[in-house]
């Protein structure tokens, strides 16, 4: 069997591994041309594992999709000390909330996502999340394990190991009784 060569297209190849925003960290199998209503195209086939799906993109639609190249290494240790930040929890309803972080998720910026990972953390002994919550926590740190996991060249399990432990160094959030009692004598 004869061994395929990488082929290039603006700057992204073949076998290499990039982030698709709506769908997270694929890599692309192949470089195909198809004919589509009779005009050719030339189209990235990108495969993702993890949720047995393949998707073709247009070689001209990559910039409008937002696809990338995986963070390079100083994002993601940016985005590892944002997870160790406190967290900031807007005042809105949930709904707002809600959408705020789903199109931080689908954004494919992971300092964005690792902002969304931080938010909606919740350690052994704080209160338990709601089902929405809970679906976009796993959501944006399945998406934030697998670009850093490709970086690092990590398995998925020691890249979530990784985030937990940073997210772990996090300041303690829960009741805040007693910085306010200090406020009140200053």
């Amino acid at each position: 069997m004869v061994a395929k060569k990488s082929v290039q297209r603006l700057g992204f190849k073949t076998g290499e591994y990039i982030v698709y925003p709506s769908h997270g960290v694929g890599m692309i199998t192949s470089i195909d041309e198809q004919e589509v209503a009779g005009l050719k195209l030339e189209l990235f086939v990108i495969s993702f594992e993890q949720d047995k799906l393949t998707l073709r993109v247009p070689t001209a639609k990559i910039k409008s999709v937002g696809m990338r190249k995986l963070s390079e290494e100083p994002v993601v240790k940016k985005a590892l000390e944002t997870v160790t930040g406190r967290a900031r929890v807007k005042r809105t309803m949930w709904s707002r909330r809600a959408q705020e972080y789903e199109a931080k998720i689908n954004s494919g910026d992971l300092i964005a996502i690792s902002e969304v990972v931080r938010d909606l953390y919740r350690s052994d002994d704080q209160p338990e999340q709601s089902y929405s919550e809970r679906q976009l926590f796993e959501q944006a740190m399945d998406r934030m394990s697998r670009e850093i996991g490709a970086v690092n060249k990590l398995t998925l399990t020691e890249a979530v190991q990784l985030i937990e432990k940073q997210l772990q160094k996090a300041p303690r959030r829960g009741p805040r009784t007693e910085p306010d009692a200090e406020e009140a004598a200053a």
